[in-house]
């Protein structure tokens, strides 16, 4: 009972963390779509807690903690660190990390009991605040934020190009000090902000992430004070070794096997495809063995994914696989993952060598990696795992000078899509699935910010696939530019949609349209153009895969609104 107590104070501590971010920070990308994630970890870099934030963030976050201690050695009171570089436990440059130790007074085996001025001291020191003199820092645990940043440089507005190497895509940030005992590295902070198109939206969400930090910085410390130093450690030892526990118990109930399945990405941009991606799980007892062997090499384009995203799709399917099996639930993202071994070729499509391009690694290569890892547990335990799901983030970014401002913009966002149906149920329409976990900017909020006009907005009816728990239906919507703007789509599933499972059928493809001058262009998965005023970006989401074979089709349902249905499936 104890231990659940913690787990859900532990748990709370992030998502306060979140809420502080999201409400502190200045670019619609964090505070309407809530593209962020916040997790806290033990004085080792275990993950404790994380946030129910964005999947894609949290598996990768350990690793960014572990290459960040082992650049700089440790974090010292009043220290941030601050990390993007993908090919150091980054995912790609937009997504900036920043991370803060926390630390308490010794005071012998307990921190001071509350009500006493030591404890208050405790609670309300700010992280970039160091210990009083004299005191004796001891290290507790870490908090970490990251959030996605509309722009960090880069080839194309929203930094989210088709690139060859990886100094095309933005700005890299190794494992540095952004804090130190205190003081901003104001050296460091100028050389950030004068590489971006945006740099006050940047500095605002740079601040915020700090907010962040220091709301579970205090929390945390709060709660030493109120229950000693001594019960909080061993709740985080007690807590890993629970979720462990339960990942080595959830592999258990997996038949024994060799399990295998392979997909592809369409292209990278750059003529490069299909991209095979290739796995074979093999189950023993209480392990597992996740061999990637015979996956592409890395390729041109910026579909290549670092080590953290596959470890992230990893550990994300594992958590839903065991929760479903177990029903219950998995705390700390499923611990240290030691039951599981990666076999990652290096070099591959999965295990990205600089200086690949990693863009869309990321947000694409993570969905497909998903995708596999679904495809080959369905032969093992078919009864847990749905169809499918819309797999892909459709990519969408603009940027140029807003007329109404005179002021550069960059403009990023995910659109959701169909949901694969299940054994439960049918899948849901228009969300985002699997590694994406974000919302949609509202229109209010997206037509404040940039130079657009929302001109349609809608499911596409039809384009979940059929079945006896159909697949959702995905999502058309078109942006009318007020300015010209460079625009950039990278997006997946254009060619074939999602499959079915048990016998349902697939969902529909999704399409990348040009409306200029009232006629229709067909756009490919991943292209970059120069967009002109009046021109109308439409972006029209894949359904999500049908499972089981249905007795009777349905018909299809009455469209008495043409603005918000789309009654052709083909679109």
């Amino acid at each position: 009972m104890t231990l659940e107590v913690f787990r859900h104070l532990f748990a709370a501590l992030t998502e306060e963390m979140g809420a502080a971010l999201r409400r502190a920070s200045y670019s619609p990308n964090i505070k309407e779509r809530r593209d962020y994630s916040c997790a806290l970890f033990d004085a080792r870099g275990a993950p404790v807690a994380l946030g129910d934030h964005m999947p894609v963030h949290l598996g990768a976050m350990p690793m960014s903690v572990a290459a960040t201690l082992d650049t700089l050695g440790s974090l010292n009171p009043g220290d941030v660190a601050m990390v993007n570089d993908p090919f150091e436990g980054g995912t790609h440059l937009p997504d900036i990390t920043l991370l803060a130790p926390i630390h308490v007074e010794e005071h012998g085996p307990e921190t001071s009991p509350p009500g006493t001025a030591s404890a208050a001291r405790t609670a309300g020191n700010n992280v970039t605040t160091p210990p009083a003199e004299g005191a004796t820092p001891y290290l507790l645990g870490f908090v970490a934020a990251r959030a996605h940043h509309s722009d960090v440089g880069g080839m194309t507005p929203g930094s989210m190009p088709l690139a060859r190497e990886i100094v095309q895509e933005g700005l890299r940030i190794p494992p540095v000090r952004l804090w130190a005992q205190g003081q901003r590295n104001d050296d460091l902070w100028r050389l950030i902000l004068s590489n971006v198109r945006t740099p006050e939206e940047r500095a605002g969400d740079l601040e915020a992430q700090l907010a962040s930090l220091n709301t579970g910085f205090s929390r945390l410390r709060e709660l030493v004070a109120r229950r000693g130093r001594g019960p909080v450690e061993a709740a985080m030892k007690e807590l890993l070794a629970y979720a462990d526990r339960l990942v080595a118990s959830g592999l258990e109930v997996i038949p024994d096997g060799d399990y295998e399945a392979e997909d592809a990405l369409e292209d990278d941009g750059f003529g490069s495809g299909p991209v095979p991606i290739r796995v074979r799980i093999g189950i023993r007892g209480q392990t597992a063995t996740v061999d990637f062997t015979g996956s592409s090499p890395q390729v041109a384009g910026g579909v290549n994914a670092v080590s953290a995203i596959t470890a992230s799709a990893t550990r994300y399917v594992l958590r839903c696989l065991i929760e479903a099996l177990l029903g219950v639930e998995v705390p700390a993202g499923g611990g240290s993952l030691n039951a599981v071994r990666w076999v990652l070729p290096p070099g591959s499509v999965v295990n990205a060598e600089a200086p690949a391009s990693v863009a869309a690694g990321n947000v694409e290569t993570s969905q497909r990696i998903t995708d596999v890892l679904l495809t080959a547990f369905r032969k093992a335990v078919p009864d847990h795992v749905p169809a499918l799901s819309q797999g892909t983030m459709n990519n969408t970014t603009a940027g140029g000078l807003d007329p109404r401002t005179g002021r550069a913009f960059a403009y990023y966002e995910t659109v959701g899509g169909g949901m694969g149906g299940g054994p439960s149920g049918p899948g849901l329409s228009g969300v985002h699935c699997h590694m994406s976990n974000s919302l949609n900017t509202p229109i209010e909020a997206l037509e404040h910010a940039y130079p657009f006009q929302v001109v349609r907005y809608g499911l596409r009816r039809g384009s979940g696939g059929r079945g006896r728990h159909p697949g959702g239906e995905g999502i058309r919507r078109d942006l009318l530019l007020l300015s010209e703007a460079q625009v950039t789509l990278l997006s997946e599933r254009r060619v074939r949609g999602p499959s079915g499972a048990d016998g349902g059928e697939a969902g529909a493809p999704g399409r990348n349209v040009l409306i200029r001058d009232g006629r229709e262009e067909e756009l490919p998965g991943k292209v970059t153009f120069q967009g002109r005023r009046g021109d109308v970006i439409s972006v029209r989401s894949p359904g999500g895969g049908g499972w089981g074979a249905a007795e009777t089709v349905p018909p299809d349902p009455p469209h008495s609104d043409p603005i918000h249905s789309d009654p052709s499936r083909s679109e």
